[in-house]
C-alpha cells in the first residue's frame, strides 16, 4: 500500500468541499479540510501537509495571501482553484510561487492527475508512491472507463450523452454517499450555472431510464431535501 498524502484543501463552499473530500479520499488521499485563509494557515502550520489545494476566493484572507504566507516558510506544493473567470487571480497565484491551476468546474480525475503530477515533480518522500491513475471506476455492476468514455452494465455497453456520464462519474466516485445537488450542479454545469435546476432532475430522469434498461434502474437513490445517492449493492 502507498503512504498516504496528506492534503490541505481549502474551499469556502460547504458541499462542493465535502463532495471533494469524499472523491479525494476514495482516490487514497487524506484530507484536510479548511473553511476560510486564516483557518488553513493554522493548520498548515499544525500539519505540515504534503500539497494544498488553494481557492482563490476564500473569507477572512484571500488565497493569494494564503500562498503568499506558506511560501515565505515552505516550498510544499500548491494548486490554485479559480472559478471560472478569474484565472488571471489563478495566474497571480502562479507568480506567488503556486505549482499549478486548475479552473473551476473540473473533473475529478483532471484534479487528481494535476495533484499527483506537481508530487511527482517535488520528488522525494511518499510522494514518489503515488503513481496509480485508474481510468475506470467499478461499482455495482456498472464500470465507467474514462479515457474510452464508455459505460457497461452487466457486461452490455450503455450510450451515454456527455452531461449524463459526467453524472454517473461523480455519484459512482461518492458511492454510498448523498451528493447534494448543489455540487453536482457545480461539478457537471458549473458554479456560474443559472438555470433552473430541475435541469439536473431531468437528467438523472434519463439516466435511471437507460440503466433501467439494463437491469439497473434503482441504484440511483433521491434523499428528499438533499440530493441523490449512488447505491452499493452486494
Amino acid at each position: 500500500m502507498p503512504a498516504e498524502i496528506d492534503v490541505l484543501v481549502v474551499d469556502d463552499e460547504p458541499a462542493f468541499l465535502e463532495a471533494l473530500e469524499a472523491g479525494l479520499r476514495r482516490e487514497g488521499f487524506r484530507v484536510h479540510p479548511a473553511a476560510d485563509g486564516v483557518q488553513a494557515l493554522e493548520m498548515f502550520e499544525s500539519l505540515n501537509p504534503d500539497l494544498v489545494l488553494l481557492d482563490v476566493m476564500l473569507p477572512k484572507m484571500s488565497g493569494l495571501d494564503v500562498c503568499r504566507e506558506v511560501r515565505k516558510t515552505s516550498a510544499v506544493p500548491i494548486i490554485m482553484v479559480s472559478a471560472k473567470g478569474s484565472e488571471i487571480d489563478a495566474v497571480l497565484g502562479l507568480e506567488m510561487g503556486a505549482d499549478d491551476y486548475v479552473t473551476k468546474p473540473y473533473r475529478l480525475r483532471e484534479l487528481v492527475a494535476r495533484m499527483r503530477a506537481v508530487l511527482r515533480r517535488q520528488g522525494g518522500g511518499p510522494a514518489e508512491l503515488v503513481v496509480e491513475d485508474d481510468q475506470t471506476i467499478e461499482v455495482s455492476g456498472i464500470v465507467l472507463d474514462l479515457g474510452r468514455h464508455e459505460v457497461r452494465v452487466g457486461g452490455a455497453p450503455v450510450h451515454l450523452p456527455l452531461k449524463e456520464f459526467e453524472l454517473l462519474e461523480h455519484l459512482m466516485d461518492n458511492a454510498g454517499r448523498v451528493v447534494p445537488r448543489g455540487s453536482l450542479i457545480d461539478v457537471v454545469w458549473g458554479h456560474d450555472y443559472v438555470g433552473d435546476t430541475k435541469t439536473l432532475d431531468v437528467h438523472i430522469k434519463r439516466l435511471r431510464k437507460r440503466l433501467g434498461e439494463q437491469g439497473s434502474n434503482e441504484l440511483i437513490t433521491t434523499v428528499r431535501g438533499v440530493g441523490y445517492r449512488f447505491e452499493r449493492s452486494g
